[in-house]
């Protein structure tokens, strides 16, 4: 690679998981700096007042109002004049649904990561599970509810009619386990469908899939081994995902290759039936007999130092830097 690049590291943002952002912003510029590439700081939550120090862009703060004017001041101003890449270090609304794609686009300014339409669509849990259904990929059965448009009566009849007790409720268009509820019964449905809605316009009401939990990433289509997740608590929540030993891992998975394999191919057909690029993680399900079921697709999964892409390509001899290296040829190419 050409180490006279110089890189626009976008992080932070608004969105809920602006601490998360963070975390994987402080790791990639890291990795940027070890690898000889120039580097400049944009957090777009700020607009075109950016920090005046490096280690402001990675401290702890409070998060942000939802400032959308903000974003197109930042990225159209001189902040990332003559940079050859940006690196999207962003999560959640504003940074994975197709919004900092756009406006990088207006600006012919390529990035890493996918595009707007396969960001869009991977943001919302429902069309993505609709169009991953469609080309075959198993997931597990759902209903999508409009905030303030249900009647609780009518809903419980159709989870009845769709699968059991428990399954979950999350915001449809949300990650790292913010806003998710498990319903062991109906009385807990109403408290969940609230607080989903708190981060959310829609609320996913969604199978629960009792077994194990694993995920697998792809950088380019190249698919990495399918690493199992066991987390502390009942689910891999917040905590579990971003806190060191409250989750352990294993990769590859101790299960049978067949089955590996089965995921794999899953895990490729579904990032390329949503049109992905660059590089994304799939997670899954596996239920008491091996079989998958594909929840969902991360456009911009996390590269903190807990996070599950830079375990996996650990696994086949991928340090964090030669990561972040061919996410960024991936990304030019």
């Amino acid at each position: 690679m050409d180490k006279n690049l110089t890189v626009g590291l976008i992080v932070g943002g608004a969105s809920p998981e602006r601490a998360v952002s963070k975390l994987t912003g402080e790791g990639v510029y890291k990795a940027l700096v070890n690898l000889g590439y120039g580097v400049k700081l944009v957090d777009p939550a700020y607009g075109r007042s950016q920090p005046t120090k490096i280690e402001d862009y990675f401290s702890d703060c409070e998060s942000f109002p939802v400032a959308y004017q903000n974003y197109p001041e930042a990225i159209n101003s001189e902040l990332l004049d003559d940079i050859d890449l940006a690196f999207i270090a962003l999560h959640g609304s504003w940074g994975e649904d197709g919004t900092i794609q756009s406006l990088l686009e207006f600006r012919d300014i390529p990035y890493t990561g996918s595009g707007i339409l396969a960001c869009a669509a991977s943001m919302d849990k429902g069309i993505t599970k609709s169009i991953i259904q469609h080309h075959d990929v198993p997931t597990p059965h759902w209903i999508v509810v409009e905030k303030d448009q249900y009647n609780q009566d009518e809903l419980i009849t159709e989870i009845k009619s769709k699968f059991n007790l428990p399954f979950v409720v999350k915001p449809n268009d949300q990650g790292s386990a913010i806003g998710l509820t498990i319903c062991k019964n109906f009385e807990e449905l109403n408290d969940a469908i609230k607080l989903s809605h708190q981060f959310s316009k829609k609320a996913l009401i969604e199978e629960y899939i009792d077994g194990r939990e694993v995920t697998v990433g792809v950088i380019g289509e190249k698919v990495l081994p399918v690493l199992e997740i066991k987390p502390k608590h009942f689910f891999y929540d917040y905590e579990c995902k971003y806190t060191s030993g409250m989750s352990e891992y294993e990769v590859p998975a101790d299960i049978p290759e067949e089955v590996s394999l089965r995921i794999q191919n899953y895990a490729l057909d579904a990032y390329k039936a949503v049109g992905c690029s660059s590089y994304g993680r799939l997670d899954f399900r596996l239920d008491k007999d091996l079989n998958p079921f594909c929840l969902e697709i991360n456009t911009l999964p996390g590269l903190t130092s807990t996070s599950l892409l830079p375990k996996a390509a650990k696994s086949i001899g991928m340090n964090y830097d030669q990561l972040i290296e061919l996410i960024i040829k991936n990304s030019l190419s």
